[in-house]
């Protein structure tokens, strides 16, 4: 007997319109990550290298570059945003992708970096914290050290993990460049260090007559930054968090897991992801989500859920009529565009003649053929007026050679005669 169809697709009764299946996300994320080791097993045996992610052994953690992202990728039936965002989201995950305490920690700061520094060797900052961050460096700093490519490499091979200041993350693709934002595994995650500001009492009204002098802000002064206490709290929430790169299309791609995670974590990571980009990224919530995939970094992806609808409206829906006018439109305003990237004109004797393409000036003859075509465009009306109008011009001419023809000659006579006077003269 064949099986039974199951629905990518769960409907429910009171909330949100749709929900993701947990036996649907256990058995994509168990196949994906039972294909995945199966292909590093066999690339093992095939290959004289051992991977250390093939081994036997459940315990043995495998060293960064053998470990795998797992994707999860989301298509919208409209885009999310309307321009790129340079600047990513976070969304909390229940089992984090920075697990490993030996990973080292790059900060990345505003300038001057030294106040920075004091935060991170405080005596109430978290020792362990601590000791994974191994470099804090500046902006300033950061363009005039790694200038080069290779340098770059260097800066990204020595850390797991790149983190940064919110208030500078935007400046970061142009200094940073495609050694960091080419794969999308270590780009830098923003962390707000900047001290929170007390919320303003609602009862007390301000003074418009106070005036408050603001004083400038100096070089050496800088951007202000949070106790240590609160700035452990938000790189920890920045590490266990997953990052959401919006741009005006309509896929978007999350890391949600790795290769050593089991099937439970990364359909909770799933589950996670999945919530917090329809209620904070995705404009009419699950109405606008199209399709939702798992994939490795070369494995096919696998459907986890699927819309009924292709559309987000009912009004974005057409009857035949309707969607015959759209088309007819839409044609009509083809050929407007079309004629005029040709170059086309119109030319006729009563306001109304026939469409002459016009050659580009680089091609040979193109003002003959011009003249030409339009010579024939015009009507038999106009071809008779100009004929008339030639013909008359003739007679004129003619007439004026015969009245002028008699004294032009005795002129012309007379002046011969006294040029060859003036010749017998000179000889005399």
């Amino acid at each position: 007997m064949a099986p039974e169809p199951t629905a990518l697709t769960t409907k429910v009764e009171s909330g949100s319109p749709y929900q993701l299946s947990h036996p649907q996300l256990l058995k994509a994320s168990t196949a994906l990550l039972s294909h995945i080791h199966t292909t590093a097993q066999s690339a093992a045996v095939s290959s004289d290298k051992k991977s250390l992610l093939a081994a036997s052994s459940p315990s043995s953690t495998p060293p960064p570059e053998e470990i795998e992202p797992i994707w999860l990728v989301l298509t919208t039936k409209k885009h999310i945003v309307s321009h790129k965002r340079l600047k990513p989201g976070k969304i909390a995950l229940p089992h984090s992708l920075n697990t490993s305490p030996q990973a080292s920690i790059c900060l990345i700061v505003p300038d001057p970096q030294r106040t920075f520094k004091d935060v991170v060797a405080h005596p109430s900052f978290p020792i362990e914290l601590g000791k994974r961050i191994t470099r804090v460096i500046s902006v300033s700093k950061l363009k005039t050290k790694y200038k080069s490519f290779e340098s770059r490499r260097q800066l990204k091979a020595e850390h797991e993990v790149i983190l940064a200041d919110a208030r500078i993350i935007t400046m970061l693709p142009p200094v940073l460049g495609k050694a960091f934002y080419a794969g999308g595994t270590k780009r830098p995650i923003p962390v707000n260090l900047e001290p929170y500001t007390p919320k303003k009492d609602a009862s007390e009204k301000p003074n418009p007559f106070s005036v408050v002098k603001k004083a400038k802000p100096t070089k050496e002064d800088g951007k202000p930054v949070a106790p240590p206490q609160q700035c452990a709290r938000e790189i920890e929430r920045a590490l266990t968090s997953a990052l959401i790169h919006l741009s005006p299309a309509a896929t978007t791609s999350v890391r949600v897991g790795l290769s050593t995670f089991s099937s439970q974590q990364v359909a909770a990571n799933i589950e996670a992801v999945v919530n917090g980009m329809v209620e904070k990224h995705i404009p009419n919530g699950w109405r606008n989500v199209k399709a939702i995939h798992l994939k490795g970094p070369n494995t096919m992806a696998l459907p986890i859920w699927l819309a009924e609808e292709l559309w987000v409206d009912e009004n974005d829906v057409l009857e035949a009529k309707e969607a015959e006018e759209a088309k007819l439109l839409a044609s009509q305003k083809g050929r407007k565009r079309k004629e005029k990237g040709a170059g086309r004109a119109l030319v006729n004797g009563e306001g109304k003649g026939e469409q002459l393409q016009i050659e580009g000036p680089g091609e040979r003859g193109g003002k003959k053929r011009k003249r030409e075509e339009v010579d024939k465009g015009l009507g038999d009306e106009m071809k008779a007026k100009r004929e008339k109008l030639r013909k008359q011009k003739m007679e004129v001419r003619v007439k004026e050679e015969k009245l002028n023809g008699g004294s032009e000659s005795k002129e012309e006579g007379g002046v011969k005669v006294k040029r060859r006077k003036s010749k017998t003269a000179e000889v005399q």
